[in-house]
């Protein structure tokens, strides 16, 4: 018998309809004679509706209420679908993470899982039943209730499968795969079969909302087979395989195009070029839990200052702003700037390793459309260009042209 575990996300159960659809969908697997674990995100909007109660109450919402508040949305689903399988005639107990027991740290709306109990969980499979979890959610040590940011359903899917040695995580969702890009902005977009970790990887943390970068993270270190497949249409989706080694040989130069909207910038000029001036800068924005992404320093100026420029997610830009006036004024710097009208545009592929002259051709693509790049940064598998907001959408269509990207077969 083989274990599963299967994530359903927002859109998945969005409706009593689509909570029987996904009932059967289950029963289907479970009448198979395999083990069952799934994992359900809120019916889709409420989440969001619930966090737009809290900010009518609270202008910042106590963090830890707020934790306590949108996990309540989890608790719907679960136990609708336990019951919609009951009907069907199929055991099935629904747990919230608190129940399972999924501990986490203490970080209200970041948390991090810390570990997981499956004792109770293994008891229920070994009985026939099916388990539905909330995603999303589990508790700290003093039992108070967290929640794991946005996505965080996904990270549930697979932490589970890894803690139980799953034979594979399922996820569940409104698109039947992984695309070289956004089919809504490129409509030639193709759907992979396969892509490596640690391309997924990198997708996920430029910008592609197919995956949470944590469930990617989990995945790749447990090494649990990893699929996203639609909800709604049949297929096998897009596997995300082990190793580079699972795919062909020659692998393609760039494997996808990611792109990020929710960028903003941050530069201070004017601080001194002394040894030390990053740390005294950028460690105080990660003591706020601010994550920093691109960082360019310009070479020093002739009265030895130089400029500090970063990013960071949209929504964290007002208070990165209010620490980088503190610093800038401990640092006698002349000014803060901020821009959030950015993007950032990435290109993707394990295969960039031994190919040379990928960023030449990537730049002067954008260039031909007059696109300037404001920043640059680059790993072993992936350039990322900041540029205008305005010019998102015209450079992900010029970069999937340059490299092929809706005719080459993967």
């Amino acid at each position: 018998m083989s274990l599963f575990v299967q994530k359903y996300g927002g859109t998945s159960v969005g409706s009593i309809e689509r909570i029987e659809a996904v009932a059967d969908k289950v029963a289907a697997f479970r009448a198979q004679g395999h083990g069952m674990v799934v994992v359900l995100s809120a019916m889709s909007g409420e989440t969001n509706r619930l966090i737009d109660l809290a900010y009518q109450i609270q202008e910042k919402p106590d963090p830890r209420e707020l934790d306590v508040l949108v996990s309540t949305g989890e608790q719907v689903t679960i136990a609708l679908l336990s019951m919609a399988l009951k009907k069907r005639g199929y055991d099935a107990c629904s747990y919230t993470g608190g129940q399972v027991k999924i501990l986490t740290d203490n970080a209200h709306t970041k948390a991090r899982i810390q570990s997981i109990d499956v004792e109770r969980m293994r008891v229920d499979l070994d009985d026939g039943k099916v388990i539905v979890v909330a995603g999303f959610q589990g508790v700290d040590d003093d039992g108070n209730i967290t929640t794991l940011g946005r996505g965080g359903s996904d990270t549930t899917g697979v932490a589970l499968a890894a803690a139980l040695d799953a034979t594979e995580c399922q996820i569940y969702t409104d698109v039947d795969g992984v695309y070289t890009t956004d089919p809504r902005v490129v409509d030639s977009a193709r759907r992979l079969d396969r892509i490596t970790f640690e391309e997924m990887l990198e997708m996920a943390s430029l910008g592609s909302k197919v995956l949470q970068i944590r469930a990617v993270e989990f995945a790749g270190k447990y090494k649990v087979p990893l699929r996203v497949l639609s909800t709604f249409e049949e297929g096998n989706g897009t596997l995300i395989s082990l190793d580079e080694e699972d795919n062909d040989m020659e692998q393609p130069v760039v494997s996808g195009i990611a792109f990020n909207r929710d960028e903003a910038k941050l530069t201070i000029r004017g601080v001194p070029d002394t040894p030390g001036v990053a740390c005294r800068i950028l460690a105080p924005v990660g003591g706020d839990n601010i994550e920093v992404d691109v960082i360019v320093q310009n070479i020093s100026a002739v009265d030895g200052t130089t400029d500090f420029t970063f990013t960071v997610h949209r929504n964290d830009l007002s208070k990165a702003r209010e620490v980088l006036e503190r610093a800038s004024a401990e640092l006698g710097a002349r000014e803060v700037i901020t821009d959030d009208k950015i993007a950032k545009v990435s290109i993707v592929g394990v295969g960039m390793r031994s190919h040379a002259n990928v960023a030449s051709r990537m730049f002067n693509a954008l260039g031909e459309d007059n696109i300037n790049i404001q920043m640059i940064t680059t790993s072993e598998i992936k350039i990322s260009v900041i540029i205008d907001e305005r010019y998102l959408e015209l450079a992900v269509r010029a970069l999937h042209s340059e490299f092929e990207l809706s005719e080459k077969e993967r």
